[in-house]
């Protein structure tokens, strides 16, 4: 397995195919909201399992993390929690001292078990009901 860290033009193909297998494909997210031109900016989480992209994630320059997707036969296994662990130590490592998310209500409990607040009131993104959901970094673990 590989994870790492890395901008969006090393990965661009295997994050976007990913993407579109989870959010347009499964989810039925319209393509024109998939992507919306912040990918090049962002730093992105990769894992890869035998060469192939099982999960992936953003962190944008804002400090807000999202696009984490992982492939359906890979999902369950601790792939998402790792997306999410690097992009957070991504963020520790841009000085960021809190990362923001909008979360699925579906994925409210995987993101609470990994110490996400929510708050605000549910909303719509793409059809799909969501909240806010905040984590403030523990910036002397690096």
């Amino acid at each position: 397995m590989k994870n790492n860290v890395a901008d969006f033009a090393t990965h661009s193909a295997a994050i976007s195919s990913l993407r579109d297998r989870v959010f347009v494909q499964e989810q039925h997210v319209p393509p024109e909201l998939e992507t919306d031109g912040l990918d090049p900016q962002c730093r992105h989480a990769v894992i890869f399992v035998q060469g192939e992209l099982v999960a992936t994630g953003r962190l944008t320059p804002d400090g807000h993390l999202g696009r984490i997707a992982v492939a359906k036969p890979f999902r369950g296994q601790g792939f998402g929690a790792q997306v999410v662990a690097a992009l957070e130590q991504a963020a520790r490592t841009a000085e960021m001292g809190e990362v923001e998310l909008a979360a699925q209500l579906a994925a409210i409990p995987f993101y609470e078990k990994l110490g996400y607040r929510g708050y605000g009131a549910t909303f719509m993104d793409a059809g799909i009901e969501h909240i806010h959901m905040n984590k403030v970094l523990n910036t002397d673990s690096q």
